[in-house]
Parts: structure tokens; sequence; C-alpha cells
């Protein structure tokens, strides 16, 4: 077995965390050797997944990242055999082979995150922040029930899970872009909606989202436990603004101390085929149609 290991940082000993990177892609590790850098993290390397369960044996780490060279299938073996051992490791896949049920199996199994090549440098770096910034974050997602071809989980109201969570329904989702981003964003808005003003950011408190692939269409289905609210009464949100002002709104959250946005019905409206809301407002259902093209190219994992 070998191991380098490379510091990078001049924190404290009391403030440093490690971690684990199972070698792969030279320009990958590059990039994790950046952004670890970035963290002030020390990083050690080990060239497989059996030697990398050897050092998990014998010590702790704040996170464990596996090599694309692996398939999803491997890494999720390793990630049973490591929560065996230590069950609050944390562990993000990179594999450059995988499928949507290696995805489902590595949230059941509680991954931090599922990366496939090829994948956005600077979403992995996010994750990986993400990862400083949380807490508690392994019991943050719940599955439900789960096919590729339907979904039913359970996210906490915190915006780290639900980064956490869009990222594992993007590796789900088998559409061609730009449609499997413009429905990723359509969600991603709705649900930051759901888990803000419907569950009030309370970590104690979670939103149900329910995913369904057919052959012609693409449904998610949100669901919080607030009260919901009136298209009528809603200032704070710029699919409320008038004609004349399109930017109304923005003065409204700044008098009411939100954060900066308030465009995510509209901005979802403008991106899937069609957003439905309950009655009162506490569900919405997106769905998107797919052409005869994009059924045709939606047979394999992106």
């Amino acid at each position: 077995m070998t191991v380098t290991a490379s510091a990078t940082n001049d924190a404290t000993p009391a403030a440093q965390k490690t971690a684990l990177h199972v070698e792969g892609d030279p320009e990958i590790d590059a990039l994790l050797a950046q952004v670890f850098a970035a963290e002030s993290w020390t990083v050690e390397r080990t060239p497989t997944n059996a030697s990398a369960l050897e050092l998990v044996a014998v010590r702790a780490y704040q996170l464990i990242v596996t090599s694309e060279r692996n398939t999803g299938h491997e890494d999720i073996l390793l990630l049973r055999e490591i929560r065996r051992i230590r069950p609050r490791s944390c562990l993000i896949i990179l594999t450059s082979h995988g499928t949507p049920q290696d995805v489902i199996d590595a949230m059941r199994e509680h991954a931090f995150s599922y990366f496939s090549t090829p994948f956005s440098p600077v979403s992995l770096a996010e994750m990986i922040r993400r990862l400083q910034q949380g807490a508690c974050w392994d019991d943050g997602i719940e599955v439900i029930s789960a096919t590729p071809e339907w979904l039913r989980l359970k996210a906490r109201c915190d915006f780290e899970t639900a980064d956490r969570l869009l990222q594992f329904l993007q590796e789900i989702a088998v559409l061609p872009e730009p449609e499997r981003m413009e429905v990723a964003v359509a969600c991603r808005e709705l649900l930051y909606n759901a888990i803000e003003h419907g569950g009030l950011l309370d970590r104690t408190k979670s939103v149900e989202i329910e995913y369904v692939r057919a052959s012609s269409m693409v449904t998610c289905r949100i669901s919080d436990h607030g009260p919901g609210f009136d298209f009528d009464k809603i200032p704070h949100a710029a699919v409320a603004n008038p004609p004349d002002d399109p930017v109304q709104h923005i003065g409204v959250r700044e008098e009411k101390g939100l954060r900066p946005g308030g465009y995510g019905v509209l901005m979802a409206r403008k991106l899937v085929d069609e957003v439905i809301y309950s009655q009162n407002g506490s569900e919405v259902l997106l769905v998107k149609y797919l052409r005869p093209r994009q059924q045709a190219q939606s047979t394999g994992l992106h």
C-alpha cells in the first residue's frame, strides 16, 4: 500500500481536517488538491479502495473521495464497509461507470454526494464547501421508495441538504441537455422556496420530493408542511410584480430582510412546461414534456 500526504495550510492542529483521496485521473487529483488547499485541509492519498479501507480502520477521516476509475457499484461497496467501521464516515463518490440505480443505492447508504464524469469542477468544489458548512449531514435525506423512474424522498429544511439532494437527482435524471439542466434549475428554485418559506429553514422539519420519469414527460412534485400562500399576497416574489415595475419585489424583500432573489416561480415557469400549485400552495408539480428526439436519446446514463 502506498500513501502520500501533503499538508496544505497553517491551521492549528485542533482545527486541522484530513481528507483521504483514492487516486485517479491526474487532472482530478490536481483539482482536489487545489480545492482542499483553499479549504485548509490536509490530503492523504492512497491507490485503491482496498488500501483506503485499511487506512480507515486505523484512523478517522473527515472526508473520503473515491477514484473516478472505479465503478459506482464498487464505491458503494466500499462505503458500506467503511461505515461498518466508522458509522459517521463521509464519502463523495466520483465515477465514470455508474447507473441511476447506483445513485439510488448511494443515497440509501448515506453517501454525501455522487458525481459521474464529466462533471463540473465548480460543482465539486462547492459540494466540499457545503460539507464544511453543514452539521448532522447524514440524516438529511431519507429515501422513502425509489426506482430510477419513480423516487419519493424527504429532505431536511436547509439549503445544504437541498443542494446535496439536487446533485443526486441530476445524476439520476436520464435526459439530454439542455433539458436536464432546465428541469434541475426549476426543481432547485421551487425546492428552495419550499424549504425557506414553507419549512422556514427549520432543520427539524422536512419537505417531500417525488420525481417521476415517464416515456413522454418528467414530473417533480414538491410538498412542504407550511400554511401555503396566495399568489395575490406574495409581493416579495417577482411573479407578483406589475407589468410596469418588473423589479418591485426587490424593495419588498429588502424591507422584510429576505435574501436576494424572489425569481423562483417566474424562472421555473420559463424552464418547464407546466407549474401547477395545490389549492393552498403548499404543493407544487413541475411538468416537462419530452419530444420524440429526447425520448430516443434518454436510454442510458448521461
